[in-house]
């Protein structure tokens, strides 16, 4: 029993982490393009901004365990099977990236306009800006925001485990729910509470650490 708590462990951890990167590399891009095209943005393109809105609100609006379902044909598609970590990668991904996406746009928008409009008084270009002056400023935000993120994602993997998707929450499913094995199941929820709390903590150092404010 100790081999498979440790072996969902580690399959919690490898979906929870490679879901986050790539939905960041999905969701960072998309939440800077929402406020870069607002209309009091430095590029504003209203039309675009309100598709990639209400496309993102639509995703948002989904419940995970039903987006789960959904979206077997083409997780079948991707990796070839519906079932184990692997597979849960993908909605992971699908799920996670509009939530990362509002979390990036809600960070960026903390940036004072001051700053930004020095920017564009020495003819600094709307890359740069971005790159030089919003990502930069928004750096504690944005990784409060990653450690938020990451404890969102270990929950909807945890929820996999009604469709197989291993991990943790697979474990508690198959031994805790259909074996009425309630030991099991307490140490599958003390252990994801442990994560949880770890990844908060380093969260908030880190974020301390670049918050130059401080």
């Amino acid at each position: 029993m100790i081999e498979v708590i440790a072996k969902g462990f580690f399959e919690s951890l490898y979906m929870t982490l490679v879901s986050t990167f790539i939905a960041y590399a999905l969701g960072l891009p998309l939440g800077t393009v929402l406020v870069v095209t607002d209309k009091d943005g430095i590029f504003p393109i209203p039309w675009l901004n309100s598709v990639l809105g209400v496309i993102i609100n639509l995703l948002r609006s989904v419940p995970f365990l039903i987006l789960l379902i959904v979206l077997l044909p083409f997780t079948r598609w991707i990796v070839g099977t519906t079932i184990g970590s692997t597979a849960t990668i993908v909605p992971l991904v699908v799920a996670s990236a509009p939530f990362i996406a509002r979390l990036v746009e809600s960070s960026l928008k903390e940036v004072d306009k001051g700053v930004i409009e020095a920017a564009q008084s020495m003819g600094a270009s709307p890359m740069e800006i971005i790159y030089k002056v919003m990502l930069p400023e928004a750096r504690p935000s944005l990784i409060l925001g990653c450690a938020i993120a990451i404890t969102t994602i270990l929950s909807y993997s945890a929820m996999a485990g009604i469709v197989a998707g291993g991990g943790l929450g697979d474990i508690a499913i198959k031994y805790g729910y259909y074996r009425y094995q309630n030991d099991i199941m307490l140490i599958t929820v003390a252990i994801l509470v442990l994560i949880v709390q770890l990844f908060q903590e380093i969260g908030m150092k880190i974020a301390k650490i670049s918050d130059k404010r401080i």
